[in-house]
């Protein structure tokens, strides 16, 4: 067994493709119960595999757990940091807002894994020499890491996502020959936005407002029968598994403008296109708002999937049914098994999604990081 323990565990997306690489979460730590619900939900952990709490607090009871954290193959996950900008002359270190970045490092030097992987915003890459100046710190001489920005459509994926990754280890392994290694696995298909959600029931507009509770079968359902047309995308994010529910396929309330926004831009246009000119909400301030509206175009990758969606999903506009993307379809494009369920409400289930690591770019990872252990 590959021993793992995910920090920052979120909803599980990085967890998920760690264990499609043939990894085993032993130990998860989150604060966020809507997200740590749903991680939880789709895994058989006792309550001696987690911690729900503060990591601060977990580092300061690190002893009630040893038997999970002897001989550890891997810790994961992406601590929060909000004082990394090139603008703050601060130590990131030194920064308060950084306790939780401090926290890992903490974790890190006390469990002593053979390897890590952090992950991150692709802004943190522009701090990497103090990055590595806190990681010797903490750890010493005895792990060597690297770094790279991955980009999940660069792998075939579906999705512009760009994130930040280090990747340490205290085998004396050289790190850099494992990004290289994890760039050069790419999919014979790239996959686009069609090929991702074309195969899910199409929706109607939602034009009832507070109804979160409402189901049917023209807004949708949290969960539902279906028979699955047949789909290389699913094949693929689902690992061969037939699914036979659906989940978490559900249409948003939007207002009559809204409505109308989305039936009259085109694939492909913004806020500014001539065809809303008429009704577009934010003319004064056009050059602020001009991304607000977005129809996304089926032959192309869709934009980052972000948290922001649980405000609204006007700018990721379906390419061909007048509504936003539902919080299945942002799944899939994150793709996340559709046998992955989200638990909470459904704004919610938006946050969890926009938060995740792409499953699969995770198992890419993985996988190169296995074949050493």
């Amino acid at each position: 067994m590959k021993k793992m323990i995910d920090l920052f565990a979120g909803c599980g997306g990085l967890s998920l493709g760690m264990e499609q690489a043939g990894f085993t979460t032993v130990f998860a730590n989150e604060i966020n119960e809507n997200l740590f619900e749903t991680y939880l939900f789709n895994r058989n952990l006792d309550k001696e595999s987690y911690f729900k709490g503060d990591i601060n607090e977990l580092n300061q009871n690190l002893i009630y757990y040893k038997s999970k954290f002897t001989d550890v193959d891997l810790v994961c996950g992406g601590p929060p940091c909000q004082g990394f900008s090139m603008a703050n002359r601060q130590r990131i270190l030194d920064d308060p807002r950084n306790n939780l970045y401090k926290a890992y490092l903490e974790f890190l030097k006390e469990v002593k894994p053979k390897f890590f992987v952090m992950e991150n915003v692709k802004g943190m890459s522009k701090k990497i020499d103090e990055i590595s100046k806190d990681f010797k710190e903490y750890l010493g001489e005895g792990y060597s890491f690297s770094h790279s920005l991955l980009n999940a459509k660069d792998f075939g994926f579906p999705q512009n996502r760009e994130r930040f990754f280090i990747i340490g280890n205290r085998l004396n392994i050289d790190t850099a020959n494992i990004f290289v290694d994890i760039k050069n696995r790419k999919l014979e298909k790239k996959f686009v936005i069609k090929d991702a959600i074309n195969d899910l029931p199409e929706l109607k507009p939602n034009q009832i407002k507070n109804n979160t509770q409402i189901e049917n079968q023209k807004i949708g359902f949290f969960e539902t029968d279906y028979l699955y047309p047949k789909s290389t995308y699913a094949d693929f994010i689902n690992n061969n598994i037939k699914v036979t529910k659906l989940y978490n396929h559900k249409n948003r309330y939007n207002n009559d403008r809204d409505i109308k926004i989305f039936s009259l831009l085109p694939q492909g246009a913004n806020s500014l296109h001539k065809s809303i000119e008429d009704i577009m909400p934010y003319k004064s301030r056009n050059h602020i708002f001009k991304d607000k509206y977005y129809k996304l175009k089926e032959n192309e990758v869709c934009k980052t999937i972000t948290s922001h969606m649980k405000y609204d999903c006007n700018m990721y506009i379906h390419p061909n049914q007048a509504r936003g993307l539902s919080p299945r379809e942002a799944a899939r494009v994150q793709t996340f098994p559709d046998y992955y369920v989200f638990r909470g409400t459904p704004n919610n289930w938006y946050a969890q999604i926009g938060n995740a690591v792409p499953v699969k770019l995770a198992e890419f990872i993985g996988k190169e990081i296995i074949k050493y252990l």
